[in-house]
């Protein structure tokens, strides 16, 4: 497997292109439970280009009817992330401080659920700005949010198969 850096700025392009609006090559989960994690998925994709296309615990999506859970729900994404040692983008939790444009936060409850999966585009004076579908956003300071506790996802690279 060779290693290809993370563009986060491609990441970001992506989020604010798309923040507002739909990409047509997916589908909007909107009424499906949230657009969320689909639109993080797609900004990460967009800063690597490479999918997983393991069955069931990849990261990888054809179509409605044909995606890993990882691409739409907030727990299976951070799973896989975190956990990935295969093809496609891993990373590691980081404490808010330490997260950077591209990267991904998640959002959770008191009692441990994780259920927005926003996409940080800027970090300034120690304040985080994200993109996010679902509540559609760009340049939201995260501080707007009602949240219990948030994890960051530091985007390390991705694998690629040579």
């Amino acid at each position: 497997m060779k290693i290809i850096e993370y563009d986060r700025a491609k990441a970001v392009a992506y989020a604010k292109e798309w923040a507002f609006k739909r990409n047509p090559e997916f589908y909007n989960f909107n009424n499906l439970g949230g657009d969320c994690t689909n639109f993080a998925s797609q900004c990460i994709y967009a800063g690597t280009g490479i999918m997983n296309f393991t069955p069931t615990f990849g990261w990888y999506y054809r179509s409605l009817n044909d995606r890993a859970p990882a691409w739409t729900g907030v727990e299976y994404l951070y799973n896989f992330l975190v956990g990935n040692g295969g093809e496609g983008p891993f990373a590691e939790n980081v404490p808010l401080e330490k997260v950077e444009i591209g990267d991904i936060i998640q959002l959770g409850t008191a009692t441990g659920d994780f259920y927005h999966s926003p996409v940080v585009v800027d970090v300034r004076g120690g304040r985080i700005f994200i993109a996010a579908h679902s509540y559609d956003a760009y340049m939201r300071p995260l501080s707007t949010y009602n949240y219990y506790q948030a994890r960051g996802i530091h985007i390390l690279g991705a694998r690629k198969a040579e």
